[in-house]
């Protein structure tokens, strides 16, 4: 049975129980859906899996655009655990869902990745919007998606990341709508979240960042607006898959979009102020 070292206080303790607890099931494959509301109170992550040979333009790309992509954690060349993050953490299996891409192309969505792990790969994990959405929640804020039962809206936008060596193209955000005086206490919340994505990059008319459609998400699931409430706009960590598929990497491998890692980390560590 796990037993966490001694010297982690009891609220560490029962985090990391609960985060590894979220990541067994996955490793076993008794947890396959979305990982939201999964080990409430705890990080989740984005995932990222490049060759070596395309880890330090990544990194170079991640650090030009942090909103869409903050770096929580980067593995050593040929390893797929992450301590840092979590007790018996391992890139491989503790996901829900992957994605595996080849020359651009999505090719299979599995739950284990280890018939395809190499040793010249290298993860990254990248800070996730459920971190905000728990604070929102806490200050209570209800989130339509959460109500729905759905996976968040996800949409291209026609804003361009800053590019870096073979990685570029559009910034993906995730839509949640509120009343126009709960999106100003959203904007206000999410601010304290860097590390997660912050603020928001647009609310209002979605046209003005090249959405046509909140109908027609590119990825998850559409949410209701309802009369008298704004969409509100946050980038997301989904915006990798957008450009790992733009630059037609021989090989990646990412999170499936709504399907996270769940780290052993306290949500409330990431608020700056």
């Amino acid at each position: 049975m796990f037993k966490p070292p001694s010297n982690l206080s009891s609220a560490q303790t029962s985090h990391s129980s609960a985060g590894l607890s979220a990541r067994l099931m996955c490793r076993s494959g008794q947890y396959t859906e979305t990982s939201a509301g999964l080990a409430p109170g705890l990080v989740q992550g984005n995932l990222v899996i490049l060759p070596e040979s395309f880890a330090h333009d990544f990194l170079r790309f991640c650090i030009a655009n942090p909103k869409p992509c903050p770096v929580l954690g980067v593995t050593d060349v040929g390893s797929p655990m992450l301590p840092a993050l979590g007790q018996d953490l391992d890139v491989r299996t503790d996901l829900p869902r992957y994605r595996v891409w080849r020359d651009g192309h999505l090719v299979a969505e599995p739950t284990d990745i280890r018939a395809l792990w190499r040793e010249d790969l290298v993860g990254f994990v990248l800070g996730c919007s459920f971190s905000f959405e728990a604070a929102l929640q806490d200050h209570g804020l209800a989130l339509r998606h959460i109500e729905c039962g759905r996976t968040v809206a996800m949409f291209r936008t026609a804003l361009a990341c800053t590019p870096v060596g073979p990685f570029a193209g559009p910034m993906v955000v995730s839509m949640r709508p509120f009343s126009p005086a709960d999106a100003i206490r959203a904007i206000q919340i999410t601010s304290r979240f860097p590390a997660v994505h912050g603020a928001p990059v647009h609310f209002g008319d979605p046209s003005l960042i090249g959405i046509k459609s909140l109908d027609q998400p590119d990825y998850g699931e559409p949410i209701p607006v309802a009369d008298g409430e704004v969409p509100v706009f946050w980038a997301c960590g989904v915006t990798p898959q957008a450009v790992v598929e733009a630059a037609r990497l021989p090989f990646a491998i990412t999170h499936a979009p709504g399907a996270m890692l769940v780290t052993d980390l306290s949500n409330h560590r990431l608020a700056v102020f």
